[in-house]
């Protein structure tokens, strides 16, 4: 070392996944947002930044940390830095309200989700940086909370959609409680906590369960091996006014309970199907990074049906079509939440709901046939002898595993078909290599009739 260098500290060893987990106060954990909106990533990326600040001290007024670290940590697979200023921008935007309610105590809370973000591009070979602060009223409670709920950055990087991710937090808080009971709100409350729209005014409770909450629990039980949470609707007369959620912890699951795929009814596949459209594999990664899973999965399954339709000019581009189809909300929520084409994708409705198209009862009864096919599938494979069944893994694992998400295929490489995360895209695999010809409209209306189903 030359005269007047000064040394350089060895780097810190990265902490092990157990150990990163953020310590959340519990009046962060169900923010419902007054202006702006938040987004999957948003709320990753406020996680990546309690965690440091923690980590740093509450006596830091100002938080300092490498930009590729806090990408890293809120699993953003992406370089992107102008995608990534644009989620600061919305967090600095958006205006929360806080609830939280105990014994003879109820607290409100309106504030910035986030203060003054700053990045620093100090040269070529010289690390990246950004600083951040919280605004002062709030800060102290942000990084020294009280009465908190351990959230673990890596579970929380594999929800695929904003609202799991709200229910995750939610069940790590209530897990320990007593009563495993969350908190009991109206149902208006709980769509602008779980979709983190501020514009929300009023909801159709039946598309509210069925787009959000239903898909959001199934995608827990899925991917959060510590607990599952129940839905519990409270109702006047007929009317479902307000609901909470019963935590229900896994442990006869995690030592070994039955397989049920059935359960499993989303699909963690979206970014391959963006691709065979047509975008660009970092493209469509960051629409999925930054866009709710409902809104892309109604958005595809638009352009699917017009791609099947016959009745109307061949598209040219469909990558093209998709993203002016996402960017118009043709799947999803316009303005004051009013109905789009095509109503089967609606996350939210105001008003009455409109009787299902023709053409939504047919792609249903699409659902219903492939979901059919895929539990033959199953049966299928479970009546093969030993080594067809491991040639059948073999290529499963060399056209299809690099190809679907992280969680799907670390469960795949540990239990195989056994696995709950794992099984139902193995049998999906299964069943469009066994019969990869396409249904015709006449076969999916007999498949309806056998099944009682089409008059739905």
């Amino acid at each position: 070392m030359e005269d007047g260098e000064v040394p350089r500290q060895p780097p810190k060893p990265p902490p092990a996944p157990d150990e990163q987990s953020v310590a959340k106060a519990n009046e962060a954990i169900a923010i419902r947002p007054k202006r702006g909106r938040l987004t999957l990533l948003s709320r990753r990326i406020y996680n990546a930044l309690l965690y440091h600040s923690q980590r740093q001290g509450v006596d830091e007024p100002v938080y300092k940390l490498a930009l590729s670290e806090l990408i890293g940590d809120a699993r953003f697979n992406s370089n992107n830095t102008e995608l990534l200023k644009s989620h600061l921008r919305d967090m600095q935007a958006t205006t929360i309200e806080w609830s939280t309610s105990g014994t003879g105590l109820k607290r409100w809370v309106s504030s910035q989700l986030l203060g003054t973000v700053t990045i620093e591009e100090q040269g070529r070979g010289r690390p990246c940086t950004i600083t951040w602060r919280y605004p002062e009223e709030i800060r102290e409670r942000l990084v020294k909370p009280h009465q908190y709920t351990r959230v673990l950055l890596e579970i929380s990087g594999q929800m695929r959609s904003y609202p799991a991710a709200v229910l995750y937090e939610i069940g790590a808080r209530y897990l320990s409680s007593p009563s495993r009971l969350s908190m009991r709100e109206d149902v208006l409350w709980w769509a602008a906590v779980l979709t983190g729209r501020s514009d929300i005014t009023e909801v159709d409770y039946r598309f509210l369960k069925r787009d959000v909450i239903s898909k959001a629990l199934a995608e827990i039980d899925a991917l959060c091996e510590d607990f599952s949470l129940e839905l519990i609707e409270h109702k006047q007369g007929r009317r479902v006014e307000e609901i909470q959620f019963r935590v229900l912890p896994k442990l006869q699951q995690r030592l070994g309970a039955a397989d049920d795929p059935s359960r499993n009814v989303f699909d963690l596949e979206l970014v391959g199907k963006l691709i065979a459209l047509g975008l660009k594999q970092d493209e469509a990664q960051d629409l999925y990074a930054t866009t709710d899973e409902g809104q892309l999965r109604g958005t595809l399954e638009h352009v699917e049906q017009r791609l099947r339709s016959q009745a109307l000019p061949e598209l040219k581009s469909p990558a093209a079509y998709f993203k002016d189809a996402l960017k118009k909300g043709y799947a999803g929520v316009k303005g004051a939440i009013e109905v789009s084409e095509p109503a089967s994708a609606l996350t939210l409705t105001q008003g009455r709901a409109a009787a299902p198209s023709g053409e939504d009862r047919m792609h249903r009864i699409r659902e219903l046939w492939e979901n059919d096919r895929m539990q033959k599938a199953k049966a299928l494979y479970l009546e093969m002898p030993e080594t067809m069944q491991a040639e059948m893994r073999s290529r499963f694992e060399a056209e299809r595993l690099a190809q679907i998400a992280a969680p799907i295929a670390r469960a795949w490489r540990r239990d195989g078909p056994a696995s709950r995360i794992a099984a139902t895209t193995f049998h999906r695999w299964l069943a469009q290599v066994t019969w990869p010809e396409e249904p015709s409209d006449r076969v999916l209306l007999d498949f309806a009739l056998a099944q009682g189903v089409a008059g739905m």
